[in-house]
């Protein structure tokens, strides 16, 4: 793939069994032609006032997402794993993470 523009979602994943959350993004992503990838986006919807308090929540505990093209299956380990930086004006920067780490491990007690 050199380019692509189109939809597709941003999935955070709390373990290989659980996925939290799925957002849908509109994208352009550009390989060149040494295989670095590049990515910017936007939500394809506006978020209402729970998505948005559970996408600053997501972001601010570990801000690593994997991004599901269409066709791809909804598996832990489909998808590019990226990390998401938001600007003010709402727009996303998508960064491949080498190798597929790059998120932390956090535990934390639902109960």
């Amino acid at each position: 793939m050199d380019r692509f523009v189109g939809q597709a979602s941003l999935e955070w994943w709390a373990n290989p069994e659980i996925c939290l959350e799925k957002y849908r993004i509109d994208i352009t992503v550009a390989v060149d032609e040494v295989g670095t990838w590049q990515a910017t986006g936007r939500h394809a919807h506006l978020l209402d006032t729970a998505q948005r308090e559970g996408w600053d929540f997501l972001m601010e505990m570990d801000p690593h997402f994997s991004v599901v093209f269409p066709g791809e299956d909804n598996e832990e380990n489909s998808g590019v794993l990226v990390r998401v930086f938001e600007a003010a004006d709402g727009s996303l920067t998508l960064m491949e993470v080498p190798n597929g780490h790059g998120s932390v491990n956090i535990t934390f007690d639902l109960t």
